[in-house]
């Protein structure tokens, strides 16, 4: 069986920080057979310069430049200059590790109708690793229902088949702006198998200057939509509008709203038959969290307390959480305090479990000297 060429699509704006790693891990990889198709989108940093030192030290790195045109015309643009059967994603922040690719080229060599793999991450924060954690709801039988809920696979972790995805749907649809994987992922494992390799092959880096981070508010409004659409298609809901509306203002009606059709959709899951039933219960607790998390991020105590009441859900919502909220419905800043302290003990926590990333992650300057 010849080796397949692994086209690694890795658009560029502004990634001058931590543009070399994510290039040095790539160069790396223990699968040599790989071209890395790098657009630059307009970017006004070091980002085209790194990206020809690069050029001019392996031949496998190829370069366009232009204009800013956004992520996803870029992400289409690049994926009609690649040339591999394999298409892999790639973010410019973050850093794939050395078998990722031999592992996932692996996988579907093994199943050749498999068209979609993500795998498991790491998370980078500064210079120090937060180690992943397995997860048993990624069975191979579930991925299709989970894939109506959230976005399946972190973006940069995937390798399309274009031997198996027809060429018309293996597109970034311009309608579903920073949700577009959301939205790809849920078309493609909708008609095909989609696997995940369920530890970490990548380090996904955190910060504040990151797409997710920056468009937050219109990445949530698309993620929204596009849970709606997909239970309208799949006849839960004639009308889903109460996601679209808390998407689009969380207020005391549209939490309590959001609540009551998280309860009416378990009520709905609970005469699916027995096969499919734990695949739509552990997406809906996803899609919970999901919605918890948007709402907390308000900083408005009285409307997550709302939420929890009506959905009935206070047991999922952590202990010392929990005595906060119930606070805060009459003493709002009260509860403040009580979340941004359970925050900071997180955010300890992890640290402490954490590593250094200098064990784990490329150095700087090993391709390229000077960078």
């Amino acid at each position: 069986m010849p080796t397949p060429l692994v086209s690694v699509l890795l658009p560029v704006y502004n990634g001058e920080p931590y543009l070399a790693a994510a290039l040095e891990s790539i160069l790396r990889q223990d699968y040599k057979h790989l071209e890395v198709v790098a657009i630059d989108d307009g970017s006004t940093d070091r980002s085209l310069e790194i990206l020809e030192r690069y050029r001019k030290a392996d031949d496998r790195v190829s370069i366009l430049s232009r204009e800013n045109r956004g992520l996803i015309a870029t992400l289409n643009e690049g994926l009609g200059l690649a040339k591999g059967d394999l298409v892999a994603r790639m973010d410019a922040d973050d850093v794939a590790y050395p078998s990722r690719f031999s592992r996932q080229v692996a996988l579907f060599a093994e199943e050749p109708q498999l068209a979609l793999c993500g795998t498991g991450i790491d998370t980078l924060i500064g210079d120090r690793i937060v180690r992943g954690r397995p997860s048993p709801i990624y069975r191979r039988d579930s991925m299709r229902i989970l894939s109506m809920f959230f976005t399946i696979f972190l973006h940069s972790t995937v390798i399309y088949n274009r031997k198996a995805i027809p060429d018309d749907m293996l597109v970034y649809d311009p309608g579903y702006p920073h949700a577009e994987d959301f939205d790809l992922f849920r078309r493609i494992a909708d008609r095909f198998p989609a696997a995940m390799i369920d530890e970490p092959l990548v380090a996904y880096r955190i910060h504040d200057a990151s797409v997710t981070s920056k468009h937050q508010r219109q990445m949530r409004q698309t993620h929204l939509k596009i849970v709606a659409e997909n239970l309208e298609r799949n006849d839960f809901f004639g009308d889903a509008s109460p996601l679209r509306e808390i998407g689009a203002a969380v207020t005391r009606d549209t939490v309590g709203t959001a609540a009551e059709f998280i309860l009416s959709l378990e009520r709905k899951i609970s005469s699916c038959p027995a096969k499919t039933r734990k695949a739509y219960e552990d997406g809906i607790l996803c899609f919970f969290y999901f919605l918890y998390q948007m709402i907390v991020d308000e900083e408005r105590p009285e409307l997550t307390h709302e939420f929890l009441t009506r959905a009935g859900k206070w047991q999922l919502i952590r202990r010392r959480e929990r005595y906060g909220l119930l606070a805060g419905a009459r003493l709002p800043w009260c509860s403040r305090l009580s979340i941004a302290a359970t925050r900071r003990v997180d955010w300890l926590a992890r640290y402490m479990q954490s590593v250094p990333a200098a064990s784990v992650l490329p150095q700087h300057g090993a391709v390229c000297d000077g960078l």
